[in-house]
């Protein structure tokens, strides 16, 4: 089986003046929700199950560091491209185009991850996923959640309906 684990950054520290949106890093909040991530993670009974994955992940510092305290050198991740298109601090990015890198990289032999912002993660699950995706309440995704989707085996990820699988919601 292959999934799409769509993975919302853990909680930063709030904007402040002098320090541009894309620096922003995890607060002590957002580091406990990415060990908790890790410790699903690693577990074969939880989200570990859904791996091995090719991850796609926003190249902000808030992605990159909840990447690296959550999955980074766990058998869960096999690849991870990092990438300033899906980063939305700048521009408003679609779901769609997150689609499209993800289908970019796609290598239809394992699961995909993609870890990135909201707005775009909640669109990306609502364009996706078919069905009732039980951690998103009235369009709220949560911080450091993961929803998983499952994938065909034999074909490239697209625009369709896939079906919702679980969520991961660290409630720290």
């Amino acid at each position: 089986m292959r999934y799409l684990i769509v993975v919302r950054h853990a909680k930063a520290v709030p904007a402040e003046a002098g320090i541009d949106d894309f620096d922003r890093p995890l607060n002590e909040k957002g580091r406990a929700q990415a060990s908790l991530l890790r410790t699903w993670v690693t577990d074969k009974k939880k989200l570990g199950a859904y791996g091995p994955a090719t991850a796609l992940v926003s190249s902000a510092a808030r992605t990159r560091e909840t990447y690296a305290l959550a999955f980074a050198g766990t058998a869960m991740v096999h690849a991870v491209e990092t990438s300033a298109l899906i980063y939305n601090g700048h521009r408003d990015v679609t779901a769609e185009e997150v689609l499209a890198e993800l289908a970019a990289i796609d290598p239809v032999t394992e699961s995909l991850m993609v870890v990135g912002h909201n707005p775009t993660v909640l669109e990306l699950v609502e364009l996706l996923a078919e069905g009732t995706v039980d951690a998103i309440d009235r369009g709220r995704y949560p911080l450091g959640a993961a929803i998983v989707l499952r994938l065909p085996e034999d074909e490239q990820i697209g625009l369709r309906k896939y079906p919702f699988v679980k969520s991961f919601v660290p409630e720290v």
